[in-house]
């Protein structure tokens, strides 16, 4: 099958738990994921099924969106409530301190990635060093963070909820623990759930237990067709004959195409169907006059 599933991951499962969980339920070996969530999280995971995998370096970047719970005077080794207590504050936070402070965190700002994470330094992962003690240097990323809304705040437990909508790669253990950085005593993440991701919503997810009980017939009506995730490019219908020469990775006459000739520019994408069936992306080579192969499907 070459097409989408979006899945409500479940707690306690790494994003790879869930593609050996989804290799069974569809039987089938080639499945990849966008954007990994940590086991504390939970929420939207786009998962990609066979040839669906070549669409994800062609794919719009939409902001992200969590809601993520947090507890102030505690300081963690990997951000968030399952790691090493590190340090812990008796400071009491108000509700406007919260309020005051989230708003210093919209925008264009700087992230230093944690040690627990899958990113790859020297070949090793992040957070495979960081369990065997080793911390190493990691570079700041720019990120964006479009708004942040506090949603509840107890101040007897001084813990919160917080709405978060940002740019893909924020870490949200990140930005809590610099938020209890700002307000001097600490903080760190105790839940997640990703809301959306990759224009697709929670409402659109399935958990696995739903998942394990359908038909192949029910699956096949459930899942997202891979041209879904590159429908910010236009189409460009080409016919049989001409389907043939794409698909052998030929290129294709800009004078034998149907597209306004007067709108051609060079460089740009399109989404190529035959028949009306999502065949591949091509792109205008103008010195060539031609839509060359980007990537065929």
């Amino acid at each position: 099958m070459d097409a989408v599933i979006i899945v409500n991951k479940p707690k306690e499962y790494t994003s790879f738990d869930v593609i050996a969980v989804l290799r069974k339920i569809f039987n089938q070996k080639k499945i990849g994921h966008t954007g990994t969530l940590d086991p504390i999280a939970t929420g939207v995971l786009p998962v990609l099924l066979g040839t669906a995998a070549k669409a994800q370096r062609f794919m719009k970047e939409f902001p992200k969106e969590y809601i993520a719970s947090l507890k102030l005077g505690i300081t963690t080794d990997s951000g968030d409530i399952t790691g090493n207590i590190l340090k812990t504050s008796n400071t009491k936070i108000s509700k406007e301190d919260i309020k005051n402070t989230l708003p210093k965190f919209i925008g264009k700002i700087y992230q230093i990635p944690p040690m627990y994470s899958a990113i790859k330094i020297g070949g090793n992962k992040l957070c495979d060093l960081a369990r065997k003690g080793i911390e190493v240097k990691r570079e700041k990323r720019l990120i964006n963070i479009y708004r942040t809304n506090l949603l509840e705040y107890d101040f007897q437990n001084q813990t919160a909820k917080i709405k978060v909508v940002c740019s893909p790669g924020t870490y949200i253990r990140t930005l809590i623990s610099d938020i209890g950085n700002i307000l001097s005593c600490g903080g760190v993440m105790t839940d997640l759930i990703r809301t959306k991701s990759n224009g697709f919503s929670l409402e659109e997810s399935y958990t696995l237990d739903q998942l394990k009980v359908l038909s192949a017939e029910k699956l096949n009506e459930i899942v997202i067709p891979t041209s879904d995730l590159l429908k910010h490019y236009e189409e460009v219908l080409i016919t049989p004959s001409q389907k043939i020469r794409f698909k052998n990775g030929g290129g294709l006459s800009l004078s034998r195409i149907n597209l306004n000739q007067n709108d051609i520019k060079d460089s740009k994408i399109y989404q190529v169907k035959a028949e009306n069936k999502f065949i591949g992306l091509g792109i205008i080579n103008k010195e060539k006059g031609e839509l060359s192969v980007l990537k065929n499907f």
